[in-house]
């Protein structure tokens, strides 16, 4: 009797909740993150889309067109941080997707955590290295525990970082099986998830998987002619150790993506709860395809964007077929950076040179042992930092800051290096110029030495298997941020407007509290009246 009566009462107090909905607050938010989504391809291709989608976002909602991360080292994970943060990464404990750890001294994932068990894949990660509380966290923490906040990207890293700390769910694409995996920190494994890992796995069908451009060549604007003689016709053979990287950097991953959030939207209730905000978080990619033949992606790019729109197209469509469009707050963002480095044909003769990381820090280590005494002074290297081996530094009893010095004025002098910076140097420094390296150089893991290289030079790091090549190019572009629903009026921004800025902004559209460590202002945008 009293477990009916408290079925009763619970019954009543649900359908008290729906009753009570404000209608004033979107029941569901649908926050979109692009890697590496540029202003300038979404203005030159319009014509190419349809109506429902980047066309939508430009004539219903607002079109911040100059969006400043003032960052210049973003990478997927970093970016995304930082948009979900409000802050910098030096301040978000993501300031890069790979960080060293002290006590293993090596490179490990930001968000490596072991103490969290894999679901369908062996990696181990979690939230608890994001120092700072999301836009998804302060949602979750709005609900009172009502809320439903789910992620889902092609990316481990990023999906937990739009997932949150309180986040409901985070899946992601195992770069190994092909599988999607989740982790236990998060209490929920979706069974839409679950569904498709057997009995409709990306294992099952990439094999058939073919990317050809979407419309006929001479449609795509902008191309020379030779980009126009012949089709492009990508597969992925299950023959290719990297075959699910290639897979998840080119646009039919993105299809993919769209697929799951549909069946998230149709089998899980999202925005139908009650009073209660619930949100969904997805990640695309816009990113260049590394795995042309001929280095030159323009065509793939172009058809990345088309292909893209229709993406979000059927996914609006989805929202407003289970939520409503009029019951949603969408923003659709860039994470901030732009990758298109690659080795330029010899025949072209541009400057270059190789920088071999081995070779240097093996130079390195014997310059210190000269000068301070036979040792290993050297422990890593990794996205531009060296990291001195600070047990052996302490074990002689030497000055960690004028080793990193000496190391410094060592390593400056090396073909390619066009500068070096001890993290001294780089956090005392109250130079304008310096001020992306501060913004974006977290003092907790970066290295005890930033270099910086000169421009078409190819940075070998020869120290892991298989070697990594990265090839350095400065790339300058506009990245955009869509904000629709709300109440917010139709607007273009072409102003610059800071990345930090969009949390809280988000935030006060909701009328929540922001993350806690934003470090900017909501902006005005104009409201409807």
């Amino acid at each position: 009797m009293n477990r009916l009566l408290t079925s009763v009462i619970c019954g009543l107090v649900g359908i008290n909740t729906m009753l009570s909905a404000d209608p004033s607050r979107p029941r569901l938010v649908v926050g979109i993150m692009v890697d590496q989504l540029r202003t300038d391809y979404i203005e030159s291709l319009q014509n190419l889309f349809g109506e429902k989608g980047f066309r939508r976002l430009m004539r219903d909602g607002a079109f911040l067109k100059n969006v400043d991360f003032k960052v210049g080292t973003l990478d997927r994970a970093s970016g995304t941080a930082m948009v979900y943060t409000g802050n910098f990464p030096r301040e978000t404990g993501v300031a890069s997707a790979m960080v060293y750890d002290p006590s293993r001294q090596g490179m490990v994932a930001a968000l490596e955590d072991p103490a969290s068990i894999g679901n369908f894949t062996t990696e181990t990660y979690s939230p608890a290295a994001l120092r700072l509380s999301t836009i998804s966290d302060e949602i979750a923490i709005d609900g009172a525990g009502m809320a439903a906040v789910y992620a889902i990207a092609p990316d481990a890293q990023q999906a937990i970082i739009m997932a949150g700390h309180a986040g409901t769910s985070a899946c992601w694409i195992n770069d190994n099986s092909g599988k999607w995996a989740s982790t236990t920190y998060y209490r929920e494994m979706p069974k839409p998830i679950t569904r498709r890992n057997y009995s409709n796995s990306i294992a099952a069908r990439i094999d058939t998987m073919r990317w050809k451009p979407a419309l006929p060549l001479s449609s795509y604007p902008g191309l020379p002619a030779q980009k126009r003689m012949y089709d492009f016709d990508h597969r992925f053979s299950m023959a290719d150790r990297d075959v699910y990287r290639m897979y998840a950097t080119s646009p039919l991953v993105n299809t993919e993506v769209t697929d799951v959030a549909i069946d998230y939207l149709k089998d899980l209730s999202i925005g139908g709860r009650g009073d209660a905000i619930d949100m969904l978080n997805v990640a695309y990619t816009a990113a260049p395809y590394k795995y042309v033949k001929d280095g030159d992606f323009r065509l793939e790019l172009e058809d990345s964007y088309v292909r893209l729109d229709g993406q979000i197209s059927r996914l609006f469509d989805a929202i407003d077929k289970y939520v409503g469009l009029d019951n949603a707050f969408i923003y659709v963002a860039s994470t901030g950076y732009y990758d298109d480095a690659v080795v330029d044909d010899p025949k072209y003769r541009i400057p270059t040179g190789e920088f071999s990381v081995k070779r240097a820090l093996s130079l390195l280590n014997s310059y210190l042992s000269a000068k301070y005494g036979n040792g290993d002074y050297v422990d890593t290297y990794s996205g531009n930092h060296v990291y001195l081996d600070r047990r052996q530094i302490e074990e002689r009893k030497l000055d960690l800051k004028e080793v990193a010095e000496a190391a410094r004025d060592f390593l400056v002098r090396m073909s390619g290096v066009s500068d070096a910076y001890t993290m001294g140097d780089i956090m005392s420094s109250a130079l304008p110029a310096m001020e992306s390296m501060r913004l974006g150089t977290d003092p907790k893991t970066g290295g005890d030495i930033v270099l910086e290289f000169n421009g078409g030079w190819r940075v070998n790091d020869d120290t892991r298997f298989p070697n990594n090549v990265k090839v350095m190019r400065s790339s300058m572009t506009l990245t955009p941020v869509f904000m629709m629903g709300g109440g917010i009026a139709p607007q273009t921004v072409s102003v610059p407007v800071d990345a930090t800025a969009i949390a809280p902004t988000v935030t006060q559209v909701l009328r929540i509290r922001s993350p806690n460590g934003v470090a900017s202002r909501p902006l005005p945008l104009e409201m409807k009246r």
